[in-house]
């Protein structure tokens, strides 16, 4: 009984181990600035480059640009080129990317009823 209840603590704790780098991982991501802005910014379908820039106050094109390359790369959102003419290029969520909407949602709706506003 007690090597059962060992085996069942070590499995617990692996388990936890393993959540817990899967979080510090997934706020390493998100927690990058602007990155769950942007993924927020995009919730309500594909924008523009200049679009995102003017949604979101503060952020550089150099940053925008970067931002948006990491999360193209992980596969959270895509980028779209429309030859045209005009040539245009738009960026809209994936799946993987609009599954992460609702967990955004929480996490804002926490925040406003536990954080204060920056006075700025």
């Amino acid at each position: 009984m007690a090597a059962t209840r060992k085996l069942s603590q070590e499995h617990t704790s692996a388990a936890c181990d393993r959540g817990t780098a899967a979080l510090g991982r997934a706020f390493e991501f998100l927690g990058k600035r602007w990155n769950g802005v942007l993924l927020g910014t995009l919730r309500n379908g594909p924008a523009g480059f200049r679009e995102l820039a003017r949604a979101i106050d503060g952020i550089s094109d150099s940053v925008l640009s970067d931002r948006l390359s990491d999360l193209a790369a992980a596969g959270l959102i895509i980028r779209t080129v429309d030859e045209g003419p005009p040539l245009a290029v738009s960026y809209a969520l994936t799946n993987r990317g609009k599954a992460l909407l609702p967990a955004l949602q929480q996490i804002t709706l926490w925040a406003q009823e536990h954080l204060a506003e920056d006075p700025t």
